[in-house]
């Protein structure tokens, strides 16, 4: 038969001496649940290739590529980088190759420049001084021709340009292997071709790159190929114009329709297996121990982490003018309904008006917390990629967190000040002490930080933007019905009453009514509601002002241990 290789010949470049990663695949199998995603997969990678992984959908070519790059093991099986054990050195190997997922790995908000700058901070040794940190950041730039782009905002950049990007994200360790999961997908033709070009001088340059892709046009570039069936079964590995000969077709694309319509994807794998060469490319590997364990790299500390991540989340904060709006606007716009919805004297020790007072005294404590659940809610889903990606590169998720709240407290503190003040001078809250105003915004900042670390957790769990917007209501309607204020705890059901204790909002409603004084006010005041109403709450607001705080930090405790140990549990699931 005759068949045609032009389109797919290799491009005639000389590559250079190479100080790639030889990759040595052998038995690999990987399972979910009954079923197999990889099925006795086997291979090697000479150093400086590059290989593309193919196939149809379903074929396991991700879970191939997260297999080689160790970032979820095989439960069966071995890898090794130049003869040395992957997975016996996962957190090694994890820090110092190059990982590219689907998902962007680099911060919107944030000039070209900036971004990496901060990667390179989590990333590089923590004795690396600023200067070498912007050499490292200039060369992955100009590597990958993004230099005149510095200063673009990454959100502002081409489809191509932000992959370029993750991929400068990779370059700052100078890695000797890279892996990228569908690279160019999404890409138009053109720049689809430049980017696996840029990939191929990598290769050239010396580094091993293995990428997946359903793109048939990039399989030009690549010095081998491998070739899944359905269920990852190995159909084919070798150069692409080779594979035409192996499936007898002319044109790639017919290779994708024998794999699905021709043989079982097991004999497809039996077939290859009778067909390659005993001694070639098997990617069987001795039993022998390793030969040598790499030197784990030095990482910069939980506090030098912690310090980089909290500037770079208030900046990506500061530079999204339309998240600052909403953060500073509507605590203003709520403090302003507040303003519009009560009269003022409702706490005048002559003519207390008692359901303004417990209404006024709900929802400023209400408030508080509606505004932590909103600022926490979009933190983690919305970079659940890049910090799974720097999770393997090193980064404590308790820096992550600890980043997240030294943040953005400050701004709820700053809300909690404003809507006191704001409603004091209108009127709206008691004349009482200085002392009793700072008791109040400790509570509300307190009750504040409580839903920020809910919002957290929440936002840990959910799976995307969407989800956590579906989320806000169903956090909030329990608060406003089992915290005390629209019925008292002491007259709800059994239940009720259980479910009550686990509401910040209801600790806060009651030290905010203590601090305040509403109790003596409603019993002595005029009005013929106030006692009875007074004895429906019980004995709510009597304890301590200081064991109600203790009480929300402990929620504050609870929720952000919550969070790190769902996300820990995320990303060590995703790992498996």
């Amino acid at each position: 038969m005759h068949v045609k290789q032009n389109l797919l010949e290799p491009a005639p470049l000389r590559p250079a001496p190479s100080n790639g990663v030889h990759i040595q695949a052998a038995g690999l199998i990987q399972t979910a649940g009954k079923r197999k995603l990889l099925n006795d997969v086997s291979f090697e990678v000479k150093p400086g290739e590059l290989v593309a992984i193919v196939g149809g959908s379903g074929a396991g070519k991700t879970t191939l590529l997260d297999a080689l790059a160790g970032v979820r093991p095989a439960h069966s099986g071995e890898v090794r980088f130049d003869d040395v054990s992957v997975y016996q050195n996962l957190q090694v190997f994890r820090s110092v190759l190059g990982y590219v997922p689907q998902d962007d790995i680099i911060h919107a908000d944030l000039p070209l420049r900036r971004t990496l700058r901060y990667a390179a901070q989590l990333r590089l040794p923590g004795a690396t001084s600023s200067q070498a940190i912007d050499v490292a950041v200039a060369r992955a730039m100009e590597q990958l021709g993004l230099t005149e782009r510095a200063e673009v905002t990454v959100g502002a950049l081409s489809g191509g340009q932000r992959k370029r990007a993750s991929i400068a994200v990779e370059l700052l360790t100078n890695p000797r292997v890279f892996f990228l999961d569908e690279p160019t997908s999404g890409l138009d033709p053109s720049t689809a071709a430049d980017l696996v070009q840029l990939l191929q001088r990598l290769a050239l340059s010396g580094s091993t790159v293995v990428f997946t892709t359903h793109s048939i046009q990039d399989l030009g570039y690549c010095g081998r190929v491998v070739f899944l069936a359905r269920g990852g079964f190995l159909a084919f590995f070798g150069a692409p114009a080779e594979a035409l000969r192996y499936f007898e077709v002319e044109r790639i694309e017919q290779i994708y329709q024998r794999l699905e319509r021709e043989l079982s994807p097991e004999e497809w794998g039996r077939k290859f297996q009778d067909a390659r060469p005993a001694a070639a490319d098997s990617g069987r590997v001795p039993k022998a121990g390793i030969r040598s364990r790499p030197t784990p790299p030095s990482q910069p500390g939980p506090l030098r982490q912690w310090g980089t991540l909290t500037a770079r989340t208030f900046e990506s904060l500061v530079r999204n003018r339309l998240t600052m709006a909403i953060l500073l606007g509507s605590p203003l716009m709520i403090v302003a309904m507040f303003a519009i919805l009560f009269e003022r004297g409702a706490f005048n020790a002559e003519d207390p008006s008692p359901t303004a007072i417990l209404m006024i005294l709900f929802w400023i404590t209400f408030g508080a917390f509606f505004f932590g659940v909103t600022y926490g809610l979009l933190q983690i889903v919305t970079e659940r990629a890049i910090l799974r990606r720097e999770n393997l590169v090193g980064v404590r998720l308790s820096s992550y967190l600890l980043a997240k709240t030294a943040v953005l407290m400050p701004f709820l503190l700053v809300v909690a000040v404003l809507m006191l003040a704001i409603l004091r001078a209108l009127e709206r809250l008691p004349d009482a002490s200085l002392e009793t105003y700072v008791s109040v915004g400790v509570t509300l900042s307190l009750t504040s930080a409580a839903a920020l670390t809910l919002g957290l957790l929440t936002s840990a769990v959910v799976r995307n933007a969407s989800q956590a917007t579906l989320a806000l209501p169903l956090l909030c309607f329990p608060v406003v019905l089992f915290s005390g204020a629209i019925l008292p705890v002491n007259v709800m059901a059994t239940v009720g009453r259980a479910i009550s204790t686990v509401m910040p909002v209801r600790w806060a409603f009651e030290a905010v009514g203590r601090d305040f004084g509403a109790r003596a006010l409603l019993e002595h005041g005029r009005s013929p509601l106030g006692p009875p109403l007074v004895a429906s709450y019980g004995d709510a607001g009597n304890l301590a002002t200081g064991t109600y705080w203790l009480y929300l930090a402990a929620f504050v405790v609870v929720f952000l241990v919550g969070a790190w140990g769902v996300l820990a549990a995320t990303i060590q699931h995703a790992s498996r």
